[in-house]
């Protein structure tokens, strides 16, 4: 008599994966594969598209200018939008961490029903088409809105927020704190604060409690915001498409630009394709250092 191979408790077949692999192969696979093909093909002569000819010319335009009379320069446009871009997701990732870590600590410390209205209400913007809310911030920090009109009134005639990097990355900071909040309150939920109130105790200072006690702790969940955070706004674009005017652009701006305006497909496949391995680098790069000080994040 044979023996029936069972799995484990609880433990699904790995058939019942397939539809969702396939999925996921369709969407995410194909139009990857279909990206880095494009990049090394040609822009097509008329119109948008490519031709089939094999090249790196799109890689080699990213750093190499050719000039009108036939010599190379090194070209710093792109490298300069790449910065920017760093900085803006830096600034983004810094000001949503000291944004979230008091407010998920204050609910963490409420009682259950209330914890519970406060995680919804920190979901709340996820109902809430991305458009629409930076649409909504955009009127906010208009010159003719409620700030504008502030200013306008204690005589800062010439103060102005829409259509600057500042605008940029308070539209950035908008749309990414819950995904720093969530994050950090799953983490100081389980925090025992029985901990802190002994260091307190024992003639601790605030910041050595918060220092030394409170934030080894909240760290995975920090971590993790960060790399929720940090990495989609190095490729965002409509806040700096919205908010910024076209005076910040950011990658994926660009990205855009080359498949509408610009028409050069190759060059836009090129682009994302740098945008990848960017962005590669950085979910390991988070992974070691959540490694190293012995935190357990899950980035993927």
């Amino acid at each position: 008599m044979s023996k029936i191979v069972r799995g484990r408790p609880g433990q699904t077949s790995p058939w019942l994966a397939i539809p969702t692999i396939a999925y996921l192969f369709l969407t995410i696979g194909i139009p990857l594969f279909i990206t880095v093909v494009y990049s090394f093909l040609q822009r097509a002569k008329i119109g948008m598209g490519v031709t089939w000819h094999f090249s790196p010319k799109a890689y080699k335009d990213l750093f190499i200018l050719e000039n009108l009379d036939g010599t190379t320069t090194f070209d710093t446009r792109y490298v300069k939008v790449l910065w920017h871009s760093f900085q803006y997701s830096a600034v983004t990732t810094v000001a949503t961490v000291v944004l979230s870590i008091p407010i998920a600590m204050w609910i963490a410390t409420r009682n259950e029903s209330t914890r519970n209205i406060l995680v919804a209400a920190v979901t709340l913007p996820f109902w809430i088409s991305i458009l629409i809310r930076t649409y909504g911030l955009r009127q906010i920090i208009d010159d003719n809105g409620p700030i504008g009109w502030i200013a306008h009134k204690l005589g800062y005639e010439n103060f102005h927020i829409i259509y600057t990097p500042i605008a940029t990355m308070i539209g950035l900071t908008y749309v990414f704190l819950p995904f720093m909040i969530l994050p950090i309150y799953a983490s100081a939920e389980r925090f025992d604060f029985r901990l802190a109130e002994a260091a307190y105790d024992l003639g601790a200072k605030r910041w050595t409690v918060f220092r030394r006690i409170v934030f080894p702790s909240i760290r995975p969940g920090v971590i993790a915001g960060i790399a929720l955070v940090f990495i989609p706004a190095l490729g965002s674009f409509l806040q700096s498409d919205m908010l910024g005017g076209g005076k910040t652009n950011m990658i994926a701006n660009v990205i855009a630009l080359n498949f509408t305006q610009a028409r050069n497909w190759p060059f836009g496949c090129a682009l994302s394709v740098l945008l990848i391995l960017l962005t590669l680098l950085l979910v390991q790069a988070i992974r070691l250092i959540s490694k190293k000080f012995g935190d357990q994040v899950s980035l993927v």
